[in-house]
């Protein structure tokens, strides 16, 4: 039944206005909605609900991310953006913080304003 539906992404948030600059401003993302309750984007055809809490404790793993097609241009993007990319003790990663499997994907982690780990894939 839900295979044909479009998800929702939900990611906590404590300031509203922060989560408009970021997820909008920074990440692009068409802005839909927005109210004391959260601010909504549109990233492609999924929806993301930044909602707004009072306290929260940023989960040590991806929360959201995105697959793209070139990850060294989507991170040479963001890194314009002033996003800053995350090194992991004991990974192999690149300069720009690129990761490589075994099986030759690629991942990248960056943290939005509030501490939630997101990340970028390229699948080979």
């Amino acid at each position: 039944m839900l295979n044909s539906t479009r998800p929702i992404g939900f990611v906590p948030v404590t300031d509203l206005s922060k989560a408009r600059e970021f997820y909008a401003g920074t990440l692009g993302f068409d802005l839909e909605d927005e109210s004391p309750f959260a601010v909504v984007v549109r990233c492609g055809t999924t929806m993301i609900r930044a909602t707004k809490v009072e306290e929260f404790t940023p989960q040590p793993f991806t929360v959201l991310g995105w697959q793209v097609d070139d990850i060294d241009e989507a991170v040479d993007t963001l890194r314009a953006q002033e996003v800053e990319f995350l090194f992991f003790y004991g990974l192999d990663q690149s300069s720009h913080g690129v990761w490589t499997t075994p099986e030759g994907d690629r991942v990248a982690w960056f943290k939005d304003p509030f501490g939630n780990t997101l990340s970028l894939s390229q699948f080979v």
